[in-house]
């Protein structure tokens, strides 16, 4: 990272804050031009809904848009304005689709609806006048879409032309689940139905299951962002955000003493102890407190930090506003109050952080709270 842009939460003052967040703008585009070239003779868009997964939509859409991308995926017709606004000539599909209230927001702000149910094919058929819509089509993940056979209806009567067919795979993360290939099989049948509608099926793991899911538009998401997609695999893409915690203060706990809330840990040795101003109000997960939560025993490690690539365990339960971390081990000029302790970046893989928690990388990145001072690189 050669140069450095600052933007504070909405409560965060860079200097100030007791939280941090460095995104990698240049790694964002480099991720999508990896997409777009796995994508084959596929057009690659991106995924920029949830805030482009916590990195802050008003950076990285026009950095993707700069490397190339014109097509861009979002939750909702405010995600979409706001996102018009920023790119007043990209194609932005709102995958929530069309009902009544948001149809005048769609329509001031030339979007284009995913439709997921025949009532919103209505909604939209009776306000869009002609303008285009893609058509979600449920393969096997029983959440938005029509049925295969509702579509073979709307196909033969012509009176609704999608200019975009869709489907979502359940199951991509895991190349060889079984589902893969019907969902495959029924959005391949469904297409030949609608040949003058692009196509389009892959996530980000369903693009690195190959050109079978390729089609005509691919649309990643979580591999842009830096996070993995298919399971036990190597993360091929490059890290973009980091995320670290101000050490205000140093204390010595005594062998034998507990640490934080519920007295879920006793310390083996004298222990040095980060004090850090981070806790679950700031999106750091209360379950990566490891087996003193309730329904965490299975798994017991919880969660680490770093500082200059050395790592330390947490101690003790997360509370709302502060973490605290065993730095016995490092070496005594590091840990220390001022400097800031890495929860996930360079050192820590974004999702062995969430694993540590329970979770995945997708819920860690878009929980980020409004008290980190965010910069830009």
């Amino acid at each position: 990272m050669t140069s450095m842009t600052s933007k504070t939460g909405d409560l965060a003052d860079d200097a100030a804050a007791t939280a941090r967040l460095t995104i990698d703008l240049g790694a964002i585009a480099d991720n999508w031009r990896t997409m777009r070239d796995l994508s084959g003779e596929a057009t690659c868009g991106a995924a920029v809904k949830g805030n482009a997964y916590g990195t802050g939509m008003a950076e990285a859409a026009p950095v993707l848009a700069k490397a190339g991308c014109q097509h861009f995926f979002v939750a909702d017709a405010n995600e979409g304005a706001a996102l018009r606004k920023l790119l007043p000539d990209a194609e932005i599909f709102i995958l929530s689709g069309a009902f009544d209230a948001a149809i005048p927001v769609i329509l001031d702000n030339n979007l284009t609806p995913v439709l997921n149910s025949l009532d919103q094919i209505a909604v939209w058929r009776k306000a869009g006048n002609d303008r285009p819509a893609a058509l979600h089509i449920d393969t096997g993940m029983n959440r938005l879409g029509i049925t295969p056979a509702e579509a073979f209806e709307i196909a033969e009567a012509r009176a609704f032309r999608p200019t975009l067919i869709m489907s979502h795979f359940a199951c991509a993360d895991s190349p060889d689940h079984p589902l893969n290939a019907k969902q495959i099989e029924r959005f391949t049948e469904v297409r030949t139905h609608f040949p003058e509608a692009r196509a389009s099926l892959a996530n980000s793991a369903g693009i690195h299951m190959g050109e079978d899911t390729h089609f005509d538009v691919t649309r990643p998401g979580i591999a842009l962002y830096g996070g993995e997609c298919v399971n036990d695999v190597k993360n091929p893409m490059r890290a973009v955000a980091k995320a670290e915690a101000r050490i205000l203060t140093n204390r010595i706990a005594k062998a034998g003493e507990t640490v934080s809330y519920g007295g879920t840990v006793t310390l083996k040795r004298d222990t040095r102890i980060a004090i850090c101003g981070v806790g679950y109000a700031d999106g750091f997960h209360r379950a990566s407190s490891g087996s003193g939560v309730p329904l965490r025993q299975a798994l017991p490690q919880g969660g680490m930090g770093a500082v200059e690539g050395h790592t330390a365990p947490l101690l003790g339960r997360v509370t709302m506003d502060l973490l605290m971390f065993d730095v016995t081990d490092l070496p005594e000029i590091l840990g220390v109050p001022g400097q800031w302790l890495e929860l996930f970046g360079e050192t820590i893989a974004l999702d062995d952080a969430a694993r540590a928690a329970g979770t995945i990388g997708y819920e860690l990145l878009t929980s980020l709270g409004s008290r980190y001072a965010r910069r830009y690189a």
